[in-house]
């Protein structure tokens, strides 16, 4: 989240191109992604819609505002940011999902059988019914809603001072996005509840630096719809207001797994240290690719300098990818786990900023709520901490193989027919004469043999094959 903006490379809709194109909901069905909810769960999500219970505080005060993708409804978080004496003071509503949803309920039942929220080119599958995701829990402009409050000041650092976690009634005040948002910081006309984001959101990323924390702006292949109808295929990175919003997250993550250490009981998110053998091969890869690495500088400081839209970097942000392998779930209850911290994050870290769309935060939630009240969780939520792992590596798994799956599929929909044709590409990873391209022209990765493949490099490629049904493309190199 580091790098600049990326600007999508849209690939052109082909003459002979099916105005269909792939099947998703066959990949969908392929990996057993649950598409409607049973009707038990439908009728408990309306009960609970009829009847939101609201807390007593009243922070409807708070003029919180909500910034997400264009287009966005389940609407997990709403902001606003202000200064004060020494420093600043964060104001972060969650969703409260966990006054609507309670352990042991056929709710709960479907979203441990989920997981996660699973987003599809032509379809969302929500975590919850929409009645609650995109209705009663979101947190939609100009509605009354139970929410959780993090009220997290920091110092003229950026550094936390104070938090205070309470369960609250708020109403946010408008529903922003992205691009619009990146075009107001761009112009210096940001609205109040976010005018100090740029500020706030430098300084985390500052800190982030200083702690090591390594964050990879490899560009992500997307499947979007095209104008006129059809499918395309974009490389897209995050806006500079997205990495700042996301620090705003991962803030408050920090502050939850903090007060779980302090509480002696959670789940973390957590991520070994990267293994010395990667950082020295990366070290080694770098000046091939022209990536400058001072001999006092930590893998984190170099990937945060790189400029993705550059081949050589590209690349090397490829290879980066092997420091950040082991991410997993840890609960714990009593002895904090050997091994707590998040590498990526440089600090420990806890998921509890999404429960609309992933399970886990729901209970990292309640977690922390009861903690700040000087509590204990509640046995049925302690009971499932350890249960949680194994339900989000399975989610984790089927949410990869279906976003590949995807990808995969339009690749080949849209080069079938083009067989024999050479395009510009430059090599992203190769060893012993096989590795990975991306094209220059299109948003299209793809394997790839021929002599002399070396990460980093041009090279022309011609295509073999692009089978839609087994969602297969492959190169070599000419």
């Amino acid at each position: 989240m580091s790098g600049p903006p990326h600007h999508p490379i849209r690939v052109p809709r082909w003459p002979d191109a099916a105005a269909d194109g792939p099947d998703f909901a066959a990949i969908r069905a392929e990996f057993e992604v649950p598409e409607e909810f049973p009707p038990e769960v439908l009728a408990e999500a309306e009960r609970r819609a009829r009847e939101p219970g609201l807390p007593e505080l009243d922070a409807t005060d708070v003029p919180l505002v909500t910034l997400d993708p264009p287009g966005s409804r389940d609407l997990d978080q709403a902001v606003h940011l202000a200064a004060r004496d020494g420093g600043y003071r964060v104001s972060y509503a969650i969703a409260d999902v966990g006054s609507f949803v309670h352990p042991g309920g056929a709710l709960d039942g479907e979203a441990r059988r989920r997981g996660q929220t699973l987003y599809s080119p032509d379809k969302r599958t929500p975590l919850h019914p929409p009645v609650l995701s995109e209705g009663a829990a979101s947190l939609l402009p100009d509605q009354l809603r139970p929410a959780v409050l993090w009220t997290i000041d920091l110092d003229a650092d950026g550094e936390p001072t104070r938090i205070d976690l309470r369960r609250a009634r708020v109403r946010s005040r408008a529903q922003l996005d992205y691009p619009a948002v990146q075009a107001q910081a761009d112009a210096g006309t940001l609205p109040e509840a976010l005018a100090l984001l740029p500020t706030i959101g430098a300084l985390l990323q500052q800190r982030a630096a200083e702690r090591g924390a390594i964050e990879l702006g490899t560009p992500d292949q997307e499947v979007v719809a095209a104008p006129g109808g059809g499918w395309a295929l974009t490389m897209r990175g995050d806006l500079p207001v997205e990495g700042w919003n996301a620090q705003i997250s991962l803030l408050t993550g920090r502050c939850a797994a903090g007060l779980m250490l302090d509480g002696g009981v959670g789940i973390l998110r957590t991520l070994p240290p990267a293994r010395p053998e990667d950082v020295a091969r990366l070290r080694l890869l770098a000046p091939a690719l022209g990536v400058d690495w001072p001999a006092d500088s930590g893998p984190g400081a170099v990937i945060a300098a790189l400029d993705p839209r550059r081949p050589g970097h590209a690349a090397f942000l490829e290879e980066a990818v092997a420091l950040l392998r082991g991410a997993a779930y840890t609960p714990f209850d009593g002895a904090p786990p050997a091994q707590p911290g998040h590498a990526g994050v440089g600090s420990t870290y806890a998921h509890v900023t999404a429960p609309l769309r992933r399970l886990v935060d729901r209970f990292g939630t309640e977690v922390c709520l009861a903690l700040a009240a000087g509590a204990e969780p509640a046995p049925d939520i302690r009971a499932a901490l350890p249960e949680l792992p194994a339900l989000m590596a399975a989610s984790d798994r089927r949410t990869r193989e279906v976003e590949r799956a995807v990808v995969d599929a339009a690749e080949a929909w849209l080069l079938r027919g083009r067989e024999g044709q050479v395009f510009a590409a430059v090599v992203v990873d190769a060893e012993d004469g096989k590795g990975t391209v991306v094209l220059d022209d299109l948003a299209v990765r793809g394997r790839c043999t021929g002599p002399g493949l070396r990460p980093g490099t041009r090279v022309s490629v011609r295509l073999e094959e692009a089978d839609v049904a087994s969602r297969t493309i492959r190169f070599t190199a000419t």
